[in-house]
């Protein structure tokens, strides 16, 4: 694998999970890293590129922070009126034709909406596309990303009932897709615990990222990178990585995770398709990892802290989200910040 080099930095936020092969070890060094001048936002969820210039991160206590040629704007381009409480907030973003796309969590469960972008990138009126998703202090998705079909996808958590995830009539637990302008979402996959992140192959290939146990059953760990077959159950509550949770019959044969985290703890979170490989912000594992299409896994960096947010951008380099002030981390000078990482 080629060195990369850290060209940039910027300013920019938590989860649980862990799993079955031994941990891998760093293999990559990084050098040159150079401040990018934007520092101190509050548990940013999601990176969003509007142009080559311009993008959009979402806080999770609410607010849409534009950053513009380096540079992040003082005020908020939104401030959206969320229920921040656990792992809920302002959660995933995405931008498509002059729309921005949002999943939060409101007073009665978690959301999806999107508001048109008025050419400063203010939010214009909100248009709700999927309520009612269910929600708690705890597993609650919230990735959303739009496919190479043109769908909006949305992965959603077992919002801490475990048998949602297995219920095909229920929104948690799932990965869901559905027009850009809303309508009936479509279950794409089944048998999520907590889905954290969303990316396709070059040849269109969807991988999704998943936190592991936390006790549940008697179990650590066991988190999961899934290859994602349409209509595939991915195990939970019945499974966890490779390992039997003891709950019972699934409802069908679930489907074997790419790469499990075994017995070590990863917390996966955002997930990017990048020089032929999946990369993978880790939170509690605090690392950036590169999974090839096999499932070999390494380890490109492991000196940020917790990693949540990440996204390749028009540049051909990778954008990195550090979550060290989410309540969960331990926050460094600069925090939170958004790291720019291109191959040498």
């Amino acid at each position: 694998m080629r060195a990369l080099s850290l060209l940039l930095a910027l300013a920019v936020a938590a989860g649980c999970g862990g799993g079955e092969e031994p941990a891998p070890q760093p293999t990559t060094a990084v050098t040159e890293e150079a401040e990018f001048g934007v520092e101190a936002l509050e548990t940013p969820w999601e990176i969003a590129f509007v142009d080559e210039s311009r993008l959009l991160v979402s806080e999770r206590p609410g607010r849409v922070r534009l950053v513009e040629d380096g540079r992040l704007r003082e005020s908020p381009v939104a401030t959206l009126d969320v229920e921040a409480s656990g792992e809920g907030g302002l959660l995933g973003l995405a931008v498509r034709d002059r729309f921005a796309y949002v999943y939060y969590t409101a007073s009665g469960g978690n959301r999806v909406a999107r508001f048109p972008l008025a050419d400063e990138l203010s939010f214009g009126a909100e248009e709700v596309l999927l309520d009612g998703i269910p929600a708690s202090a705890v597993h609650d998705g919230g990735r959303i990303a739009f496919g190479p079909d043109g769908l909006l996808y949305v992965a959603t958590g077992d919002a801490g009932d475990q048998r949602l995830a297995a219920d095909r009539g229920s929104l948690a637990g799932k990965i869901l897709r559905l027009p850009p302008d809303g309508g009936e979402p479509e279950v794409v996959s089944w048998g999520h615990r907590n889905p954290q992140g969303l990316a396709w192959s070059d040849d269109g290939t969807l991988y999704a990222t998943e936190h592991g146990p936390t006790g549940e059953f008697g179990l650590c760990c066991l988190d999961e990178v899934n290859e994602i077959v349409a209509g595939g159950y991915y195990g939970w509550p019945f499974r966890a990585g490779t390992r039997d949770t003891g709950a019972g019959e699934p409802p069908e044969r679930p489907r074997d995770p790419l790469a499990t985290s075994g017995d070590d703890t990863w917390a996966p979170a955002g997930a990017a398709w990048f020089d032929g490989a999946l990369y993978v912000a880790t939170l509690r594992g605090e690392r950036l990892l590169r999974i090839s299409p096999a499932g070999a896994v390494e380890t490109v960096r492991d000196d940020l802290g917790r990693l949540r947010a990440l996204a390749v951008g028009p540049d051909g380099c990778l954008y990195v989200g550090t979550s060290n002030r989410d309540g969960r981390g331990d926050p460094r000078e600069g925090d939170d910040r958004i790291v720019r990482i291109c191959e040498r």
